[in-house]
């Protein structure tokens, strides 16, 4: 199989030659993609023109995964599209189980369970400029976040499992073994997407490799766009549903953006072979090779998704780990306590129960660089978040912001959103225009103070290689996606 691609590099797949798709304007943040060929639906793009710009390839791949067996409704496309590994970054697609519906890797991506973790301080921006405070307070956050939270590409996190018995542990309970163990307390389960773990995990599926690769990474950032940021709230759009969520404006709250590291690369790189190999004894036929899939009722379908589940809870533990770290900086420099708004995942494929053409049908959702957004009164929600809705977390970039959102009812797209700014530029692109010793005054200048692990990786990750995060919340608010509630600003930012 083709090897990953860097994120934001130039796609090789055989569909770049075919041309660019006809796409349609249905409304000022709505486009479609009519069905041709062979595809199975339409697709469906959320964006404003401006966002579309330089997407062609993503669209491409748009079209591509229309014509997946089982897909029904449409191919969706999240404000923050850009090109990916088969599916586009910012892609949904839903497959009807019992009428052959498939599940493919690529429409998950490498990162399994990538995600995002909210925390709210009882601390105001304010307390970090207070004389009694000293004026290095942040400072000393930064400093003692930098200094207990392992990143870089490489192995050392937090928890230094001793075995494969201790880490199947962890694939199993996710967050819930790890509040278990006294990382954390009962309640943030309560706030983390499907309660802190994802069910019917396969440990036998997730092979030797991947758990040499998780053995010394539960509680770790890692690289790449994962970071830790503290932040406070510059705006609250929706005082009532802020409250319900545990915000107000000025206070401080802090970030985790990361998922489950080397294992979870490993668990897709290992099952989109199998799957490559398996395809011609179901009839299926991909335009690329990077949407090797499978029936999810068929063995390896059901192979790969206990091994997703299996993975996902590492992500799922791996925050969780990093949170109560945070927590321990927080305490020891100001004082402060830090509660869990929320914990949601980006990259996951979940089986639901949703309505398609006036039927209720189990479908399986892929979301790709997209998130779950559970409307008021869902049942899937936890009793506390009935009223309100799930909260919605997308990340901005250095220097820019970030958003709390919420779900709401009519989500056209199997209640998913966008999941952050989506890039615009290579990672070596970005490492030709800006230097990280530059980048991190400029941040400093700013006001957001900056601990690098690298000047490559903190260079890679500038502002100017991503979209421009206000301009895609506010297409997918105006498609109606999501509602926002609250506007984020960083103070500090700890990189890989």
């Amino acid at each position: 199989m083709p090897r990953p691609p860097e994120t934001g590099s130039h796609p090789t797949d055989p569909g770049s030659a075919r041309g660019v798709p006809q796409i349609l304007a249905d409304g000022p943040f709505r486009y479609r993609i009519p069905q041709s060929g062979r595809m199975r639906v339409p697709g469906i793009v959320f964006a404003s023109a401006g966002l579309l710009a330089g997407a062609q390839e993503a669209l491409r791949q748009v079209v591509d995964v229309a014509c997946l067996p089982g897909i029904v409704t449409a191919s969706f496309a999240m404000p923050d599209i850009h090109w990916g590994y088969g599916f586009p970054i910012g892609g949904v697609a839903a497959t009807d189980v019992a009428d052959g519906g498939v599940v493919s890797p690529g429409g998950v991506g490498f990162d399994i369970s990538c995600g995002v973790r909210l925390l709210a301080a009882d601390l105001d921006r304010d307390a970090l400029a207070r004389p009694r405070s000293g004026a290095g307070l942040i400072g000393r956050l930064m400093d003692g976040l930098g200094d207990v939270v392992p990143r870089g590409p490489g192995p050392g996190g937090v928890w230094q499992l001793a075995d494969r018995q201790e880490l199947d542990a962890v694939l199993r309970g996710g967050a819930r073994y790890a509040v278990d163990r006294g990382h954390g307390q009962p309640r943030d389960l309560e706030r983390c997407e499907d309660l802190g773990a994802v069910a019917d995990v396969r440990l036998d599926q997730v092979g030797d490799q991947a758990a040499r690769r998780g053995l010394r990474q539960v509680g770790s950032l890692g690289s790449g766009n994962h970071f830790l940021e503290v932040q406070y709230v510059a705006d609250v759009r929706d005082e009532r549903v802020a409250t319900a969520y545990g915000l107000r404006l000025g206070q401080v709250c802090v970030m985790i953006h990361t998922g489950s590291r080397g294992l979870g690369h490993q668990v897709c790189s290992d099952h989109v072979r199998a799957m490559d190999a398996a395809m011609h004894r179901y009839g299926i036929t991909v335009a690329d090779r990077q949407l090797a899939c499978a029936p999810v009722h068929s063995p390896e379908g059901q192979a790969y998704l206990g091994a997703m589940a299996a993975a996902a809870n590492f992500g799922r533990a791996n925050r969780q780990l990093l949170a109560e770290a945070a927590r321990r900086v927080f305490a020891a420099a100001a004082g402060a306590r830090l509660d869990l708004v929320y914990d949601v995942s980006h990259n996951l494929a979940a089986l639901e129960h949703h309505e398609v053409d006036g039927v209720r049908r189990l479908l399986c959702v892929h979301r790709k660089g997209a998130t779950r957004a559970l409307p008021a009164g869902h049942p899937d929600l936890p009793p506390e978040l009935l009223p309100v809705g799930q909260p919605v977390l997308i990340p901005g970039t250095m220097g820019t912001a970030s958003y709390v959102l919420t779900g709401v009812r009519h989500n056209p797209a199997f209640f998913s959103t966008c999941h952050g700014a989506g890039r615009v530029m290579s990672r070596h692109a970005a490492l030709r225009r800006v230097a990280g010793p530059q980048l991190k005054a400029r941040l400093e200048h700013a006001g957001v103070v900056v601990r690098p692990g690298s000047w490559r990786g903190l260079a890679e990750e500038a502002p100017e290689a991503y979209k421009d995060v206000d301009a895609v919340v506010e297409a997918a608010e105006g498609a109606g996606l999501c509602r926002v509630v609250a506007r984020l600003v960083p103070l500090g930012v700890v990189k890989g």
